[in-house]
């Protein structure tokens, strides 16, 4: 037997405590492997431990917790400011701008050399500080997390055990632990005793009902393990009562609780057999590789870079060479290579990206209680077009309720309900548990609702046990003194098992194998229909009195009344967010543990199709190709390990899709890896939360739909600013260049480009706190390169032009042209058109806007307004000698402007046929089936 706390005299092998192998002799801190205390014995096991149902003594605790540590998970090391700092440094924008800025100072071009590195410093401050106060508030999340346990201990040897509550991080093995209703399991437990214990197991399984627990006396490390019970089995219609658990796993062996998981009911005493990193619930983390696949923003960010940066590394040798060869200039133009290589990188890109997702991420933490923990992932929630997510909690309130209640002929019967919560109610006041189970409470509430009177003459009650499978009470008959009445209410199979007649209509017939097959045929297909699904049956006993007025040797000979089937009931806000992300071009999937008909029910109770549950032994028949085709068409995917969920995201993502994963248990753990971003909400398992790129304040799909919203403000913010900045950009580049070879003189001082680009880049930061148009808000906005780069191209080209045609009217313009003085007017004129048409690109190629969206908010009309001016006043400032530049004759002016105003009309015209093109394509993409 398995001996109870304060049950008698301790056997002597507990007395003292000697040290054995697997405690303290080179075992691993921490935990207890040599030998497996998972097969042991129970005797076996206590003294391997070296403690017994009394606790251990204070000074062993001390001692333990000196060697093996506290029992904390193992944190992912925070990163210093400093060092964020340093790999801010990686990004291919500022690794180029950081090398620019070496060769200039290499060649003595110290003013361009400390304007390249202050844009490198002020990017890497602002991406580095970003990121850095997202993790400090992902942090703070940690305390939120329960942190006391309920121990046994004793002062010393001869002292009566004292139970208290100590801090989770002061457990040790051997520790004696009691758990109750609403506990979190602090550390991995074997138990010694437990009353009606179930457990939530679903952060470590994905499983959402709970698992009934129980002492095992000798597992065995193949065979079968025997209950650790007084009593005895009834007759051969109970069923086997052995349960095989060798070959399962830890999450399956009844007599083991882990760390991870929660108490839905009952109660228990257990010793703790690993801690702290020790833990399976830390080992499964920590088996996991913490490093992040490439995802939608990296690949963007750097297809695009990497175009960029093969023109830039080329455009100085070809500079060179090309004064080399037609005007005979050799390194005195290495700094205005230099520049040009400069003015087109979009310097201000690492910038603008941090300020536009740290801002959007400020705004998400205040307004929708969302932490982004990795600003990129802000840019990844916006492109999403694919959200994974299990049921449990998301779709479902966790917290089932009464779906029907129906006799053995599949017809209503109120009956069978009443007499299901006359069990519940008086198994709760009889047997004194602690609170109903989440079944239980569901029968009471749907009684109250019926206003059914509950209140019988209850005798006794026999609590529902894992073994037996049911709960019984025993009620009084009226007018029957010597009579009592057996109502029986538990698992369809093992109450059908018991049964011998059944009663219809109030008619009571004999119950032959057939029936019974019919019957537990009715609830398989329940139970396949997504319901879970609880048999009730009655019989009337001589009465008795005292303790023993009701035994496992009365459940049998009993009457079926019928059944009660319950579901999940739907979350109250999963609708109304499906319909929204539905809107906005995110296709929902659902990856569980869960049985498949309780997952496609759910999901049609909210209103999304599951069509063809695919189930796990599916998933491990395909190759990768063959998943990725099945996942493309397949909203639900049922009986799911973490493995399965991982696959199944890395499938999605091979077919093209940009992928988020919400989950928090660690069973979700591969996936919240595999996904573009990860999603955890606050109150999941610490390691869930840790491996996250975006914390909810409650998983619940209408926080992800308003991150989503905010994701595609930032990521359309930054995808305008790159099609602005490097369409003006490439053609400064190519217009810098036809001039340098046209001109006998250089085009513009390396001073002045790198001054332009300064002005530019300036008023290129507005577009962080830019508003989008509304149509950006309705689809997935990844930054796509290609189109980017088709953009930058047509755009260049067409700023290009405007360059050429400004050099025609600076010739007209400037008297004696090719002297020094109407070199430092050609320049003086080229600045101001090139900050004018640099200020009408922003406002006009905002694309996506109509007439009454097109009036440009606060940020982009000062800035460009001030663009503007810096560009007419600088060449007739106090500045200009020392800038090189000087005043402009009238006539240019009026020339400019009629420059300008074909340009501006060009670019109206080129932007509305870029746009319909773009829709046709985006048509026929969503076309395809």
């Amino acid at each position: 037997m398995t001996w109870a706390p304060d049950s008698g005299p301790r056997p002597t092998a507990w007395a003292a405590p000697e040290p054995v192998d697997g405690l303290e002799q080179g075992a691993p801190p921490g935990h207890l492997t040599a030998p497996d205390t998972a097969d042991l014995p129970t005797l076996e096991f206590l003294r391997v431990v070296g403690s017994g149902p009394r606790g251990l003594l204070e000074s062993q605790a001390d001692d333990r917790l000196a060697r093996y540590g506290e029992n904390v998970l193992p944190a992912l090391r925070s990163v210093s400011w400093p060092r964020r700092f340093l790999r801010s440094l990686r990004d291919p924008f500022t690794t180029v701008l950081f090398c620019l800025a070496l060769v200039s100072a290499a060649v003595a071009a110290w003013n361009t050399a400390c304007v390249i590195m202050a844009l490198v410093t002020v990017s890497c401050v602002l991406r580095s500080s970003g990121e850095y106060r997202a993790d400090q508030s992902a942090s703070a999340l940690r305390e939120l997390v329960a942190a006391t346990a309920t121990v046994r201990r004793r002062a010393d040897a001869n002292s009566a055990p004292e139970t208290r509550e100590i801090p989770v991080d002061q457990l040790v093995p051997g520790d004696v632990v009691l758990l109750g209703p609403g506990d979190l399991v602090p550390a991995d437990l074997r138990l010694l005793r437990a009353t009606g214990l179930t457990v939530h197991q679903a952060a470590l399984t994905g499983e959402s009902a709970p698992v009934a627990k129980y002492p095992v006396e000798s597992p065995g490390p193949t065979g079968d393990a025997s209950p650790a019970s007084d009593e005895e089995p009834g007759d051969g219609a109970s069923g086997d009562r052995r349960h095989r658990h060798g070959s399962s796993s830890a999450q399956e062996a009844p007599h083991l609780c882990l760390q991870g998981s929660s108490v839905a009911s009952g109660s228990a005493t257990g010793v703790v057999t690993a801690t702290g990193e020790h833990t399976r619930f830390a080992r499964g983390f920590r088996g996991m590789s913490t490093r992040r696949r490439e995802s939608a923003f990296d690949r963007s960010v750097h297809g695009i870079s990497w175009s960029l940066i093969r023109f830039m590394l080329l455009t100085p040798p070809l500079v060179l060479m090309a004064d080399a060869g037609l005007r005979g200039r050799g390194l005195e133009t290495l700094p205005f290579a230099v520049a040009v290589a400069v003015g087109l990188t979009p310097e201000m890109l690492p910038v603008v990206v941090t300020t536009t997702l740290a801002r959007g991420a400020s705004l998400l933490a205040r307004g929708s209680d969302v932490i982004v923990k990795r600003l990129p992932a802000l840019h990844d929630l916006g492109a999403m077009d694919v959200l994974c997510t299990d049921k449990t909690g998301t779709l479902t309130q966790d917290r089932p309720v009464v779906a029907c209640h129906v006799d053995g002929e599949g017809h209503d019967s109120p009956d069978v309900l009443h007499w299901a919560a006359v069990n519940s109610l008086w198994t709760l006041q009889l047997a004194e548990l602690p609170s109903p189970d989440a079944l239980d409470e569901a029968l009471l509430d749907a009684a109250e609702e019926r206003g059914d009177d509950l209140d019988h003459d209850a005798v006794a009650a026999l609590p529902f046990d894992p073994v037996r499978r049911l709960a019984t009470v025993v009620l009084r008959t009226p007018g029957s003194p010597g009579t009592h009445a057996l109502v029986v209410k538990g698992a369809a199979e093992a109450v059908i098992a018991r049964c011998v007649r059944q009663r219809v209509d109030g008619r009571d017939t004999d119950l032959d194998d057939e029936a019974r097959a019919r019957l537990l045929s009715m609830c398989a297909q329940r139970a396949e229909g997504g319901l879970r699904v609880l048999a009730v049956a009655a019989a009337e006993r001589p009465a008795k009195s005292g303790a023993s007025s009701v035994t496992a040797s009365d459940e049998y000979g009993l009457t079926f009344l019928g059944v009660v089937g319950l579901r999940d009931a739907a979350a109250d806000t999963a609708a109304d967010a499906l319909t929204a992300l539905s809107g906005r071009g995110v296709t929902v999937k659902v990856l569980t543990g869960d049985h498949p008909g309780t997952a496609a029910r759910a999901c049609d109770e909210i209103g999304l199709d599951p069509g063809l549950v695919v189930t796990g032994d599916t998933i491990d028949g395909l190759d990768d190709d063959a998943l990725a085709e099945l996942a493309e068409t397949t909203t639900v995917f049922a009986r799911c390990t973490p493995a399965h969920k991982a696959r199944v995201v890395r499938a999605l993502r091979a077919g093209g899709h940009v992928t988020g994963f919400l989950g928090d248990g660690v069973n979700d753990l591969p996936a919240l890896h595999a996904a573009d971003v990860g999603i955890s909400p606050r109150d999941a398992t610490a390691v869930a939360r840790e491996a996250a790129d975006v914390v909810l304040a409650a998983k619940d799909l209408t926080a992800i739909c308003h991150a989503i919203v905010a994701g595609r403000r930032s990521s359309g913010n930054i995808a305008t600013y790159l099609r602005i900045a490097l369409s003006s950009n490439l053609g400064n580049v190519i217009a810098m260049l036809t001039a340098g070879l046209l001109l006998p003189f250089l085009p513009m001082l390396p001073m002045q480009v790198l001054v332009q680009n300064l002005c530019f880049d300036g008023a290129q930061l507005a577009f962080a706190y830019d508003r989008p148009p509304a149509a950006d808000m309705a689809r997935p906005s990844a930054l796509e390169p290609r189109a980017i780069l088709r953009f930058v191209t047509g755009f260049g080209i067409l700023n290009a032009i405007a360059d050429v045609a400004t050099f025609g009217i600076l010739a007209l313009s400037i008297r004696g042209f090719g002297t020094s003085a109407s070199q430092e007017a050609f320049q003086s004129g080229w600045f101001t058109e090139n900050l004018l048409t640099q200020a009408l690109v922003m406002l006009l190629l905002r694309t996506g806007r109509t007439a009454a969206e097109g009036r440009a908010p606060g940020p982009i009309r000062l800035t460009t307004s001030a663009l503007a001016a810096i560009g007419i006043l600088v060449p007739l400032s106090p500045l200009a000698p020392a800038l090189g530049f000087t005043a402009l004759p009238l006539f240019y002016y009026a020339l400019l402007a009629a420059v300008l105003m074909s340009y501006g009309t060009a670019l109206v015209m080129a932007k509305t046929r870029y746009e319909a093109r773009t829709a046709a394509r985006q048509g026929l993409a969503a076309s395809k089936p």
